[in-house]
């Protein structure tokens, strides 16, 4: 397993090996997996995601997944933090239907767009497969996509701050775990800094919490009366989607930036493994398969799925690149979701350390879009980038409780992050000059039309 060499057919190590490969990979997205249920729980005042049915359907899409891409991805499907800010604004949501209804009434709603805007990957596979990659990207270069995830990343900022006030210290503790072992941990646990920050912060607050320490407001760091009554083997806690146009223009336009990220997770996989799965099996393949994934998962109560960078990490750093590793983790997460008690072990953890977790992870979105402007050589020194980066900014930050109104007797709330998509869509589509062009990893000078 050290060797140089990649291990394209893992059956040549034997069971017990593949086995523990498989449960390294359960490792790695463990940890982000069931904090996207934690998080929103918090949103929704304790009425939110289950986290059995989270990884529930972590599993299940992941399987879906890979029938969808011939079996040929090496890709992990677990819990995508960039519909969030969308859970967090249907939490708020009050009016309309909305008014009088408990955070656990809501939570279906939300759900319902999440399968909205998992059925327009969908819509995206069938453009790339009949049109053209290049054609379609036209629409949503990274001037437009960078600067909306900046916005999906700082839009939360203030809940992370809400979350970390409530206990400083176990706040602190849980960021300064992630970012030791991401700087300076070595091997697996290099790939695993935010689960040693929920395990070794959780920790702490265990200590803390029988020597009489409390949260800053009084209360108990920790409190153990769900899991004693809780049992070992159970079913998760499924339920049915509704569906609301507000909530759709909530969830649906995140889609945009979820799409462009599986886009480049799957560049980066097919770079990891030395192998275009861009073309075979074909990303209009792996889109419908992750479509398919959040559709299925949030129809049935859970969250949004997308590919993830920390399972690819692994494929790097143990140089085994047979996808049957990545569907033996996909089984043994459908597995644990059928363990109540240890869901509630997890369902106890500190909102201070959620707080702490979450300054890496919200901060994190937010460098991606970043990272995303600078990797495809975003020219900001014309006016033509400027203004649409500036006006998507404003948008998505600036209309914090998004614009409200009614058409006859339903009320509609499109969201800041909606309305910082349409507008940058609409800006890039209507302002001359480019810059960009999709497979040209070199930058261009605008044509004769550019500002």
């Amino acid at each position: 397993m050290n060797t140089n060499e990649p291990i394209r057919d893992v059956s040549k190590l034997g069971t017990p090996k593949t086995l523990i490969l498989g449960l390294q990979h359960l490792f790695a997205m463990f940890g982000a997996t069931i904090l996207v249920p934690i998080l929103v729980n918090n949103y929704f005042k304790g009425e939110g995601l289950s986290i059995q049915v989270t990884l529930f359907f972590a599993g299940l899409g992941t399987l879906f997944f890979h029938l969808c891409a011939k079996l040929k991805v090496p890709a992990f499907l677990g819990s995508s933090f960039a519909f969030l800010g969308g859970f967090h604004t249907v939490a708020k949501l009050n009016t309309g239907i909305f008014e009088n209804m408990s955070m656990g009434e809501k939570l279906p709603y939300a759900c319902g767009g999440i399968v909205v805007a998992g059925s327009l990957y969908l819509i995206l596979a069938l453009i790339i497969r009949f049109v053209g990659i290049k054609k379609v990207m036209k629409f949503l270069p990274p001037v437009v996509t960078g600067p909306i995830i900046i916005c999906i990343g700082l839009s939360l900022a203030p809940s992370a701050i809400t979350n970390a006030s409530s206990n400083w210290l176990l706040a602190f503790i849980a960021l300064a775990v992630v970012i030791i072992f991401n700087i300076w941990g070595k091997g697996m646990f290099k790939i695993l800094p935010i689960l040693m920050g929920v395990v070794i912060s959780y920790v702490v607050a265990i200590v803390l919490h029988y020597l009489g320490f409390t949260n800053a407001d009084g209360s108990a760091i920790l409190d153990f009366a769900a899991v004693k009554e809780a049992s070992w083997v159970g079913l998760p806690d499924f339920f049915i989607c509704k569906f609301n146009l507000s909530a759709i223009l909530v969830m649906a336009p995140i889609a945009i930036a979820t799409m462009m990220e599986h886009i480049g997770d799957m560049s980066a996989i097919s770079a990891t493994v030395g192998e275009d799965l861009v073309t075979d099996p074909g990303l209009h393949r792996t889109l419908i398969g992750d479509g398919l994934a959040t559709a299925l998962s949030a129809f049935f109560g859970g969250p949004a799925n997308t590919t993830y960078g920390e399972n690819t990490g692994v494929l790097e750093l143990s140089k085994v690149y047979d996808p049957k590793v990545i569907r033996i983790a996909a089984l043994y997460a459908m597995i644990l979701s059928f363990i109540p008690k240890v869901a509630d072990v997890i369902g106890t953890m500190p909102s201070a350390i959620v707080g702490g977790i979450s300054f890496m992870l919200y901060g994190m979105i937010s460098a991606i879009g970043i990272r995303n402007v600078v990797e495809n050589h975003v020219d900001f020194t014309h006016s033509r980038n400027l203004i649409i980066a500036a006006v998507i900014l404003v948008c998505g930050l600036g209309f914090a409780d998004g614009i409200t109104f009614s058409i006859g007797e339903t009320s509609i709330t499109i969201t800041s992050l909606a309305i910082a998509a349409i507008a940058g869509i609409l800006l890039n589509a209507i302002i001359p000059g480019r810059d960009y062009e999709y497979g040209n990893p070199e930058p261009y000078r605008f044509d004769k039309d550019g500002i």
